[in-house]
């Protein structure tokens, strides 16, 4: 019995297929969860494979399910339209597969993701120096931290990169002002970064009224550029207080980075660049300016990527391209994942098109590349949210809003718990209900922030979740019971299930791995949250219908100690593969 059913049946439909004479290796048998009124899993592929070979389909599929049935018990299997087998778990099976799988450790030990043993590159989060966090920068942080956790989880080696905006022509405008306005530096980086963006703003508008402003800022930038030790200094100084401000917020969202390079790392690494797509006959030099077209793209043959400015200056593609290069010959990247928003999907493309030719050309290793791009956080209305006077929400003002009113649920559904006790749900379902909105979300479209919507203890919410966990804790403390000390190795000879609702939890927990396999498979964090959204809903209707706490019954309380412990260990685990913190108390 092994965790992932869906790749364990498949192994044993293929070594009964190829004792037939139809079938040879080639043949996949496709195995997917099936709609519950037809089995537990569904081979799909047969069709396609005896079509090519212009068998009936239908009778070696019937061949096939009784040879099956025969070397086999722990699936009972029949045949449907076509040439669809259906696979329904028998009772016995599902038995063992939950005593052998209803803990964390279990999980742990033996799933293996498609991106297992890699080295995976996760570039996600990446804001602005001298710029604060808004409610714009919520959703790479959220999306990336829960990717780089399950994939980590599946196996592979991962590389969490910060690639930080912390070099270019802004800052020849930002050390404009604070020299031209006098501005003295505070050592609170919240306040320091604000009064740097607002110097910023200011300093756009001179520079768009005052020709010398311009030119001023220009030469800023220069000396910069040539390392004049003033501007070093004054550069380095904002961004340290800028990583320090971005710091306290991936504090409290419980996210850490293994490298925090940013663009201004590369800034000697670009000439390289420009020397290796040069030379290869990729990148061409078109009116002062050096660029790289794709002929063979509707778009891009004609829509230049710009790898270097007319004046000289590298620009994103250029610190990109660079990035790419250090890490799949320093950080042996085998995989580069990019968490970014929708409007940089032309970008990516073009990066990633280049970054294939000029490597095959020089004969660099090309790593597999992906944008995971998402949509825009909208207010109730459909529109950007914004605060009164059309500036974005500032990040940590939406967090402390989000514990604010988590609070003010605790203090009604709870007033009980000691202020201490308050106080620590409500940071975890605050923080949880808007990591968890963004990530049950589809990912690629648009979505409305709504606090009434994911406040909320019923719904696709964090803290409906976090409730049905906490029901079960309660449960254990009840019986004094601590699932990870019994094995129940005793309930894998249960012949049968007592219930319907017990069924239906133990098949919805079978369901995990695929789940997690889809959502990695995907990148896309949402068919996770859906999972955990229907476990907590079978949970309970199990829960209402079929009571844990009995006596004299033989394995029935045991059996239903053992469904809580899986359910626990599943939802637990999901949520912090989400980026949540649970508890054990609501």
């Amino acid at each position: 019995m092994e965790f992932f059913l869906e790749a364990y049946l498949s192994k044993l439909v293929k070594e009964a297929a190829l004792t037939l004479p139809v079938f040879d290796a080639t043949f996949d048998p496709e195995i997917r969860l099936a709609d519950i009124r037809f089995g537990d899993f569904q081979a799909n592929g047969l069709l396609a494979y005896l079509g090519e070979k212009k068998e009936d389909p239908r009778m070696w599929a019937q061949k096939l399910a009784d040879l099956f049935a025969v070397h086999d018990s722990l699936f009972d299997v029949s045949v449907a339209g076509p040439g669809f087998l259906n696979f329904s778990l028998k009772d016995t099976a599902l038995m063992q597969w939950l005593c052998k799988f209803h803990t964390t450790s279990s999980y742990q030990k033996i799933y293996r993701s498609t991106f297992f043993g890699h080295v995976v590159v996760i570039d996600y989060s990446s804001p602005n120096t001298a710029k604060c966090m808004h409610v714009g920068h919520l959703r790479s942080l959220v999306i990336g931290e829960a990717l780089q956790r399950l994939i980590r989880f599946g196996g592979a080696i991962v590389v969490r990169d910060n690639h930080i905006g912390n070099w270019g022509t802004q800052f020849g405008i930002l050390l404009m002002q604070i020299k031209t306005s006098q501005y003295v530096f505070n050592n609170n980086p919240e306040e320091t970064v604000e009064s740097l963006e607002n110097l910023y703003q200011a300093g756009v508008l001179k520079t768009k009224e005052n020709a010398t402003a311009l030119t001023q800022a220009r030469q800023e930038l220069v000396k910069l550029q040539q390392g004049d030790m003033e501007n070093v200094a004054i550069w380095e100084r904002i961004n340290r207080l800028s990583c320090r401000s971005f710091d306290r917020i991936y504090q409290r969202m419980g996210v850490e980075f293994d490298y925090v390079l940013g663009e201004s790392f590369y800034r000697n690494k670009v000439e390289a660049v420009y020397d290796e797509l040069t030379n290869c006959g990729l990148a061409t030099v078109d009116q002062g300016a050096l660029v790289v077209f794709h002929p063979e793209h509707p778009r891009f043959c004609k829509q230049a990527f710009l790898v270097r400015k007319s004046d000289g200056a590298s620009n994103y593609a250029s610190t990109d391209l660079a990035t790419v290069k250090y890490r799949v010959q320093e950080l042996r990247a085998r995989d580069i994942i990019y968490v970014t928003d929708c409007r940089q999907r032309d970008h990516f493309e073009q990066l990633f098109l280049t970054v294939k030719k000029w490597f095959q050309a020089v004969d660099y290793r090309v790593p597999n590349m992906y944008h995971v791009y998402f949509g825009t956080v909208l207010d109730a209305d459909g529109k950007a949210i914004k605060t009164r006077e059309g500036r974005p929400i500032r990040l940590h003002t939406l967090l402390n809003e989000a514990v604010k009113r988590a609070y003010n649920l605790i203090q009604e559904k709870s007033p009980n718990l000691s202020e201490d006790e308050k106080r620590k749900v409500a940071e975890v379902v605050g923080l949880g209900a808007i990591k968890y909105a963004d990530l049950s979300q589809e990912r690629t479209g648009n979505y409305r922030f709504e606090w009434d919507k994911m406040i909320n203890f019923d719904g696709n919410t964090a803290p409906y979740l976090l409730y049905a966990i906490a029901r079960i804790h309660a449960i254990f403390r009840k019986l004094n019971f601590n699932p990870d000390t019994v094995d129940f190795f005793e309930l894998q000879d249960v012949q049968s299930f007592s219930t319907a609702t017990e069924r239906a939890l133990a098949k919805k927990l079978i369901a995990f791995p695929s789940a997690l396999d889809l959502t990695i498979r995907e990148l896309k964090p949402h068919w996770l949250c859906r999972y955990l959204f229907d476990l907590a809903g079978t949970f309970s209707a199990f829960y209402n219908a079929d009571k844990i706490i009995v006596e004299d019954e033989g394995d029935i309380q045991q059996m239903r100690l053992l469904l809580c412990s899986a359910t626990l260990s599943t939802l637990e685990m999901g949520l912090h593969l989400l980026g949540l913190d649970t508890l054990e108390r609501m």
